[in-house]
């Protein structure tokens, strides 16, 4: 909540900052250098001032926020690094950036509340899990709200926060675990490709789509999703306060908003409005709300361009070839 004392504050620390500043600047390149003032000077004294007034701006920021309330997007499918790094889709959800933003909000002093927007369809397993503990682990009331999508990977986050809001028409759902594999030996047949195994463990190509799969790694493969499934459940069942009979009967379909609340999947429908009335209600005061967003530096937007680009000329190719083993596991 931004109150007087807190605009006093930040007013004051800016002032201080530029007075600051300036007389530096002035001493440093008017009055010491001889010859007397220069338009130079007076430009890097300008200059000087103007880089205290940013520096002491983000200092009156942290000192006095304006806000109470932080807020955290995961728009998109829900990977690791996102694409940061790797050639890979440019338009997934960094997990570990999001992870770092919960974290640097819950460390904020200003900071009493967290607002987490949702409108992915889910994404790899363990990415998604540490978004939902980081969500856990927030010292102070969390709501979701859902936008178009909450499913899968992106429900197992919802269901980690104190109350859920979705609209009317938001998809929400798919508590499920999807794993797939390619079966690409009769094409490798017809090329003339011979697959030579050497492995050291009975499992480890395990889904590999150059040999045809044995029934033992169908059962081994099955009860890997088997294992991730369980676990969806729980976490799911722990956090919306349902048996896990309640979630298994959802059979991972998606519901549309109002069966979805009617589900007890969410806690109210409605817009954002709605999210935020919520954490007034917990907070006892209106609230103000920042979005924390990952820092990025210039390299790493030219990173991520060029990455798009890549992305935009090779994906077909990717989806078309697979992963090494051509085994894959998430939360879709």
């Amino acid at each position: 909540m931004d109150t007087l004392p807190k605009r006093v504050g930040r007013l004051t620390v800016l002032a201080l900052g530029v007075v600051v500043g300036v007389v530096v600047g002035w001493v440093l390149f008017v009055r010491v250098p001889a010859g007397g003032p220069t338009i130079l000077g007076v430009l890097l004294t300008l200059l000087t001032g103007a880089v205290s007034l940013r520096l002491s701006g983000n200092a009156a920021g942290a000192a006095f926020g304006a806000y109470d309330t932080a807020e955290v997007s995961v728009e998109g499918p829900i990977a690791r690094d996102g694409g940061e790094s790797l050639p890979t889709d440019p338009r997934q959800v960094p997990a570990d950036a999001v992870v770092e933003q919960i974290e640097r909000a819950d460390e904020d002093s200003n900071t009493e509340a967290l607002a987490v927007c949702l409108n992915t369809p889910g994404g790899e397993v363990v990415p998604s899990d540490d978004i939902r503990r980081a969500v856990r682990e927030f010292d102070g009331p969390t709501v979701a709200y859902v936008t178009d999508v909450c499913a899968s990977g992106g429900y197992w986050i919802a269901s980690a926060c104190d109350h859920v809001v979705a609209r009317e028409n938001s998809l929400v759902g798919s508590i499920g675990v999807r794993g797939s594999t390619l079966n690409a030996s009769a094409l490798a047949d017809d090329l003339g490709v011979d697959y030579e195994r050497f492995v050291a463990g009975e499992y480890k190509d395990a889904g590999n789509p150059l040999r045809e799969i044995r029934e033992d790694d169908r059962r081994y493969l099955q009860g890997l999703v088997d294992d991730f499934y369980e676990s969806f459940v729980e976490r799911v069942a722990e956090g919306r306060d349902l048996s896990r009979e309640q979630i298994r009967d959802t059979e991972a379909r998606v519901y549309v908003g109002r069966d979805a609340h009617e589900r007890d999947l969410v806690d109210d429908l409605g817009t954002r409005d709605a999210a935020e009335a919520y954490l007034e209600a917990e907070l006892g005061h209106e609230v103000a709300v920042r979005e924390f967003e990952p820092p990025r530096g210039m390299f790493v937007r030219m990173r991520r361009t060029a990455v798009g680009a890549a992305y935009a000329l090779g994906a077909g190719l990717a989806d078309a070839v697979g992963d090494g083993d051509g085994t894959n596991v998430e939360l879709r």
